[in-house]
């Protein structure tokens, strides 16, 4: 028996990364999954994993950014999944570098894919959550919204603060539906941070030594799984927060 057998869970950009290590881990405890994401192949490599796991998988091609389409997509899962328990905010597409030469459109991008999918994401399922008697919604942030020096990261750290924003008013106005709202803010060894630091030694030395615990977290041991807990029974009382999964390395 798993801590969240008979739920159902939506997780965004699951194609991959942390997103597959979230799907993951929530399987590992016995819900099901819809897998979100943009590419197809990624997708099935995903269901097929969350099968092993012996629960059931559906595979959704669904560009999170699109947002006057995440209606249809969550009565969709909610029709063929029997309905919402959990929601994982993780897809997110944006650009970085200096704010002098970002252009409107790369910094708007971050925008669409973070808080306005978020939003979309959360109203849409709402409904479904307060029907099986409340639930759970997790949306990734970044500690790039708490250090001191920004530089390159500035579009990223103002799109997640707007999600960390939402979150804690949907967990306010939400926690009468039974319905927990929450953050993590995680590093994870995701296909593109791997290959960073693959081609970059030297500055990932340097980055890991940042990091009190000394190492870059697992997708799924170090994240996913922290996430099934927290959307688990055992974390019933904890709603509106910002769970720094990094190793300590960020102060929030």
């Amino acid at each position: 028996m798993g801590s969240l057998d008979g739920k159902n869970a939506i997780v965004t950009g699951a194609g991959q990364g942390v997103g597959q290590g979230i799907a993951l881990a929530l399987a590992s405890e016995g819900a099901a999954v819809a897998v979100l994401g943009r590419t197809a192949a990624k997708l099935e490599k995903t269901c097929a994993m969350v099968r092993e796991r012996g629960v059931r998988a559906e595979a959704f091609r669904c560009d999170v950014s699109e947002t006057g389409t995440v209606p249809d997509v969550v009565e969709e899962v909610a029709a063929r999944l029997g309905g919402i328990d959990i929601l994982v905010n993780n897809a997110y597409s944006g650009a970085f570098g200096p704010l002098l030469s970002m252009s409107d459109a790369d910094f708007q991008r971050g925008f669409r894919s973070g808080p306005f999918a978020t939003f979309a994401f959360m109203k849409a399922c709402h409904p479904h959550l307060k029907r099986r008697g409340g639930g759970s919604v997790v949306n990734l942030v970044t500690s790039a919204m708490v250090r001191w020096d920004t530089s390159t990261y500035g579009a990223y750290a103002a799109a997640k603060q707007a999600v960390r924003s939402l979150t804690r008013t949907a967990a306010a106005e939400w926690g009468a539906d039974g319905i927990r709202v929450n953050c993590i803010a995680p590093h994870a060894l995701s296909p593109g941070l791997k290959w960073w630091t693959e081609n970059n030694p030297a500055e990932a030395e340097e980055f890991r030594r940042s990091i009190p615990l000394g190492y870059i977290g697992d997708c799924e041991q170090d994240i996913g799984r922290a996430v099934a807990v927290l959307v688990g029974p055992d974390m019933r009382y904890l709603t509106g927060a910002t769970v720094p999964l990094d190793g300590g390395q960020a102060g929030f």
